[in-house]
Formats: C-alpha cells, structure tokens, sequence
C-alpha cells in the first residue's frame, strides 16, 4: 500500500510504501484505536472533574461545621458577656447602696468631714511590682466575682444593722429629757420642799422654776409628742410633751403656747412663750421631768447636757 504526504514546508511529495500487514495494522488503529482514545480521554477527563467536585463538596462541608462552630463560640462568649455584665450591674447597684450607707453612718455618728469620704476611692499607693500571675480563667473570674457579691451582701446587712443600732441611740438620746428648757434665765425655785409664796407654808415643789424675761422662747428638752396645750389648775397655760420610754415633761405658767397636741417636736423646739399665767408671782417657766408617772429632779437631767 503506497501513502502520499503533501506537507505545505516541502515542495515535492513523501511516498510511503506500507505492507499489507501494516496497512490494515493501522486502518484497525485508525478504525478503533482513535475512538477508544478519545472515550478514554473523555472518561479520564471527567474523572477528574468528579473528583474535583467531591472536593469542593468535602471543602464546602467542612467550611460550613467550622462556621457553625465558630457560631457556638460566639454564642457562648455572649452569653458568658452578658453574665458578666448582670454580675457587674448587681455589684454596681450593691456599691451605690453601700456608699449611701456610709454616708448616712458618717452623718449619724458625726464624724468630722472628709475622715470618710465616700465619694472618692480610698487613698492608696506603693512601689510597683511585677506580678507572676497568670492570667486570670474565665470560671475563676465568674467565681471572685460571685464571691465579692456575697461580700458585699454581708457588709451591706452589717451596716444596716449599724445604721439601726446608731438611730436607735440617737433616738434615745432625743427622747431622754436634757438640758435647759430656757435659753436665759435663773433658776428661782428648785425642787423639793420649800415655802408657799402664796399661803407662806411648807410645801412640796414637783419642778424647777426659770425666771426670765416675759415672752422669751420656752424650749422642749427632748423630743417627743405634744400631750397636752392649754390651761391646767395650778399650771396656768400649759404644754405637756411625752417622750416615750415612761418620760414627760412640763412646761408651765406660759404667756402663749406655740404647739398643738399632736405635733410632733424635736429637741430644742420653741414650744411656748414665758409669761405667768395661772398661780405665779413672776414670768418664769415651771419645768417638770416625770419618769413612769412619778415626779423626779429635774437637775439629774439638766446637769446630763454637761
């Protein structure tokens, strides 16, 4: 079999002499060999791009857990946050009540300005020193700052429980009877047994008797509840006041009362004005202190302001 070649580059023509054998050797390539080729280049082709889909697959599914576990990262440390931020809010609001405490125990016990300032940090200070501690874990965070809560849980109840023991001495102290019921003045009876200015006879003096100028202030020694306004045999224009605690005083011979029974007065309010109603020789004011309804010495009481 004789095959003639034209190539474009040579000018005469390629002769190729093939034997019979050889000649059908390549129609049988030429027949089968090229298509079995080409499948087999198609398959291989889209084997591969088989393969390279399961990748991408594999690469997609895999991108899609890590972003889902990335998720349940962020999830957790939000939710972590937001914990965190309750427990700072609870210790925020515990530190506000505490501060107001203090300041009311402050005013309660009068202590001397700016020997507790709660308004800024305590004063503090030292050389700095490099510290070897780790960094703190998250639980352990969460657990100083549970067990700061309760601490402040504690002092805030301790502190309470202060404020209630110092105002209940406070109130004691208000309501026992102490001091002067006149801003000036002198004493012109003492209490006991001394002579009538009226019959010239021995007689019982149940208080003590301030002379003063007429219409001067009358002062309530403790605090306490108006009991009584008005006229009464022997007192004149009266003001009764009842402290608790089994004590009342008087206070009578007043030009004007000031008070109402009912009102509620504090140590050292002007409750009426010196006159001498009633059986009195002068302006004063006839001060008695009862204790569980008996009369007692006024001076006991007089000299406790001291």
């Amino acid at each position: 079999m004789n095959i003639i070649l034209l190539p474009k580059t040579r000018k005469s023509p390629i002769n190729i002499n093939l034997s019979s054998r050889a000649a059908i050797a390549l129609l049988l390539f030429l027949v089968f060999g090229v298509p079995t080729f080409c499948v087999s280049l198609g398959y291989g082709v889209a084997l591969i791009r088989h393969q390279e889909s399961q990748t991408n697959n594999v690469a997609a599914l895999q991108m899609e857990q890590q972003q889902d576990q990335v998720a349940q990262v962020v999830e957790t440390a939000q939710y972590s946050i937001n914990a965190l931020t309750q427990r700072l809010g609870q210790l925020q609001a515990h530190a506000v009540r505490l501060d107001a405490l203090g300041k009311r125990l402050v005013e309660l016990a009068k202590l001397e300005k700016g020997e507790f300032d709660f308004e800024n940090p305590p004063a503090v200070g030292g050389p700095e020193v490099r510290s070897s501690i780790d960094a703190i874990e998250a639980a352990e965070l969460v657990g100083a700052l549970e067990q700061l809560t309760h601490q402040f849980e504690d002092r805030e109840q301790q502190l309470s429980i202060l404020e209630t023991l110092l105002m209940n001495r406070i109130l004691l102290e208000e309501t026992v009877p102490t001091g002067r019921p006149v801003t000036s003045g002198w004493v012109s009876s003492h209490f006991g047994k001394r002579t009538d200015p009226f019959t010239g006879k021995q007689a019982y003096h149940y208080g003590v008797d301030f002379a003063g100028k007429e219409g001067s202030r009358i002062l309530s020694v403790a605090s306490g509840v108006v009991t009584w306004s008005g006229d009464r045999y022997g007192y004149g224009t009266m003001v009764e006041v009842d402290h608790g605690n089994g004590y009342v005083t008087r206070y009578g011979h007043n030009k004007t009362n000031l008070v109402n029974v009912g009102d509620v007065i504090q140590k050292g309010d002007a409750i009426a004005l010196m006159g001498s109603s009633g059986r009195s020789t002068g302006p004063h004011v006839h001060f008695e202190v009862l204790r569980n309804g008996k009369a007692v010495n006024p001076v006991t009481y007089l000299r406790a302001s001291r």
